[in-house]
């Protein structure tokens, strides 16, 4: 059976918009606090080239710690395995901002999704390019094949100048010899990346090379086979820092999550999917956006851990 992409993006956003009123916006980065919350949009975009979208699929939003999936594919394209020699696989069960367990592991993040390994993949782009952040930025515009996607120059000021606790885990890091560049260059840089600006249709476009072995559609190789997957592998188990394990039970894919209220889920050989609304819940995870891929998964069979997963 085939299903109707677009009727049910249309449903499930009808669904979600009672959670809309619920959770917080990020506060600690000024700009952010200041996005109205009853905001939210859902977008499909699958390998064979149609993008489906539901609500305000269209209007750009921070992505945050989604930049880290495009920060993490360039390193892997640019270092191969050495790059974890330097920042680990395993998840944190620590807010994606804790200090934590650095000390007892000596400077060696868990995961490079949360904030610490993000830094470290940084730090690796700025020993490879002048401007790393101009590196992520034009990365993706390959992988959409077009240049419109940009930096907002004010989220990334605002988040810069609330960076201490970035900076703080930067400088740990350096003590241990596992950060090599200027601090300072590194947080600028990734401050930048966070700051890039996407709407749902563009993030599941660009992130469908997941999806596909890590080519992305019409046939572009952008990493290979394997480092798609273990990307995807790390979304499954990292990608919501402390909540992964339950958004796993809940929706069954590969996500990654982001302050900005984004929230891209992969479902392997298919599509990809991101939904956004900015009201967040303690983890720091969208709750409606998180609520509409649930839905959406459960919709079309898509969990990976299902026996025989339907076609759509």
């Amino acid at each position: 059976m085939t299903l109707d992409l677009p009727t049910l993006l249309q449903d499930i956003a009808a669904d979600v918009r009672p959670l809309l009123d619920e959770g917080d916006v990020a506060s600690y980065i000024p700009a952010l606090s200041r996005v109205p919350r009853a905001q939210f949009g859902i977008a499909v975009a699958t390998v064979d080239g149609h993008v489906h979208g539901a609500g305000g699929s269209e209007q750009r939003f921070s992505i945050q710690s989604l930049s880290k999936m495009f920060a993490l594919a360039l390193a892997l394209q640019r270092e191969g395995d050495a790059l974890w020699q330097r920042v680990g696989r395993e998840p944190s069960g620590t807010p994606f901002n804790s200090l934590v367990q650095l000390e007892r592991e000596r400077g060696v993040p868990r995961n490079p999704f949360v904030n610490a390994g993000a830094l470290v993949v940084t730090d690796v782009l700025c020993r490879r390019y002048l401007q790393p952040e101009r590196a992520v930025l034009e990365f993706v515009h390959r992988l959409l094949g077009e240049a419109n996607v940009a930096i907002d120059g004010e989220v990334a000021r605002s988040e810069r100048e609330h960076s201490d606790r970035n900076a703080a885990i930067a400088h740990f890091m350096r003590s241990f010899g596992n950060l090599h560049g200027d601090v300072g260059a590194v947080l600028d840089a990734y401050c930048a990346q966070c700051a890039i600006a996407m709407s749902c249709r563009e993030l599941a476009r660009a992130s469908l090379f997941l999806a596909a072995d890590g080519v992305q559609p019409p046939g572009e190789r952008v990493v290979d086979a394997l480092a798609a997957r273990r990307i995807a592998a790390l979304m499954l188990t990292c990608g919501a820092y402390d909540a992964a394990g339950d958004l796993a039970c809940r929706i069954g894919l590969p996500v990654k999550t982001g302050v900005g209220g984004g929230i891209v889920a992969i479902v392997p050989g298919r599509l990809c999917v991101c939904a956004w609304a900015p009201g967040l819940d303690a983890n720091g995870n969208s709750i409606a956006a998180a609520a509409a891929i649930e839905r959406f998964a459960a919709a079309i069979g898509a969990s990976i851990f299902a026996a025989d997963t339907p076609r759509s």
